[in-house]
């Protein structure tokens, strides 16, 4: 067939959607994509903006026959008719979904005299994959890494991004603004998630995904403890700008130190500049005795948490360390980073890795576990 038709509210587009629209290509020479905009629903994404991220999705993968238009106020099987398509395709998981497809499938046609609809049963693997369900990931410590296995690569990086701004903005709730001060905020926000930070292609471990363990790290412990709204904005404050510089030292200070620097110079209106500023020098892990603050332990815990995550995690952890020294030689930088682990099981052994009694009860003895394994890989006798 000439054309055929893929349609979804697509909030977010999910792998699953991308191996229907894979299908639908196999089997006709056009395949267009309809994103609802249904004035009665209350999408994560508006519909420019879903439609930029299938797009992008799609060009990741080269998918050049495939185009993406908006429906507005009307039924995609009669959008689908008007362009001269006369078959959809639906992916079926289960009995419900063909029970309920099934349905709407008899009204379009016999109802809305629209497109007809093809039916396709995804792999095991994509059986369960839903946008309802990617969303239902939100929440818990790690539910990025969670997320991103079930989501095209542009569609990841938008959620992310999405989920970060209503974070920033929650630093600022209570903090009064002039209409400069919001705006110089919001411009802070675009630079830490932009290619001068976090953002940058070259970060492999020190990047959004690190903010995002950071904070979540944070939230979590905050409901755990009980801790003060003031003292998490303040925690929090501190995680987003502690590895924002990352490109060595520069004028002998550390990227530690000139994080902090940044931080005093961007004057946010924060309730506690120096602290802050004293939490960033903090993560400075050869230097951090030099840093005092009541709070310092549960920033080093938020911090080095990656540390104790499942081995599957860890060792994706050490491989993008390793591909952010891509410019060292193996040799080099495997006596670097057994400096390294050395000097955090040395932590481990006197019980001062995670100082915070919290994140030290999750995560110390598994840290112990995935440290000593990649200290034995990296060791010369392999």
């Amino acid at each position: 067939m000439n054309k055929i038709a893929f349609s979804g509210t697509l909030d977010p587009i999910t792998n699953g959607h991308m191996w229907v629209i894979g299908e639908a290509r196999a089997l006709a020479d056009e395949v267009v994509v309809f994103i609802s905009e249904n004035p009665f629903k209350q999408p994560h994404f508006g519909a420019d903006q879903r439609k930029a991220i299938v797009e992008q999705s799609l060009a990741e993968r080269g998918w050049s026959n495939v185009s993406v238009m908006l429906v507005r106020g009307d039924y995609t099987v009669r959008a689908a008719k008007r362009h001269g398509i006369d078959y959809l395709i639906r992916g079926i998981r289960n009995t419900a979904d063909f029970d309920y497809e099934n349905l709407i499938q008899q009204a379009n046609v016999d109802v809305l005299q629209g497109a007809k609809t093809l039916f396709v049963m995804p792999p095991r693997d994509l059986g369960s994959v839903s946008s309802s369900f990617v969303r239902a990931l939100q929440g818990p410590v790690g539910w990025h890494w969670n997320m991103r296995a079930f989501l095209p690569g542009p569609a990841y990086a938008a959620w992310i991004r999405h989920w970060l701004q209503k974070e920033w903005q929650s630093l600022w709730q209570d903090r009064p603004a002039d209409a400069a001060l919001a705006a110089e905020r919001q411009r802070w926000f675009h630079q830490l998630v932009g290619e001068s930070a976090y953002g940058a292609p070259h970060r492999h471990y020190h990047n959004l995904d690190h903010l995002v363990h950071g904070l979540s790290e944070i939230a979590v412990w905050a409901a755990n403890t009980g801790a003060s709204s003031d003292d998490v904005a303040t925690l929090k404050q501190a995680f987003w700008f502690h590895d924002a510089m990352y490109d060595g030292r520069q004028d002998g200070l550390s990227n530690e130190e000139q994080s902090a620097r940044l931080w005093l110079a961007a004057k946010l209106g924060a309730r506690d500049d120096a602290g802050v500023a004293d939490l960033i020098r903090a993560t400075d892990h050869l230097q951090q005795h030099a840093a005092c603050h009541r709070l310092k332990p549960v920033m080093l815990g938020a911090d080095l948490a990656i540390l104790g995550q499942p081995p599957a995690v860890y060792a994706a952890y050490a491989r993008n360390v390793r591909d952010e020294y891509a410019g060292m030689d193996e040799q080099g930088y495997r006596a670097a980073r057994i400096r390294v682990l050395r000097h955090f099981l040395g932590l481990v052994a006197s019980g001062q890795l995670y100082p915070d009694a919290y994140f030290a009860a999750l995560y110390q003895q598994q840290a112990r576990a995935n440290m000593t394994a990649e200290l034995t890989a990296l060791s010369p006798l392999h």
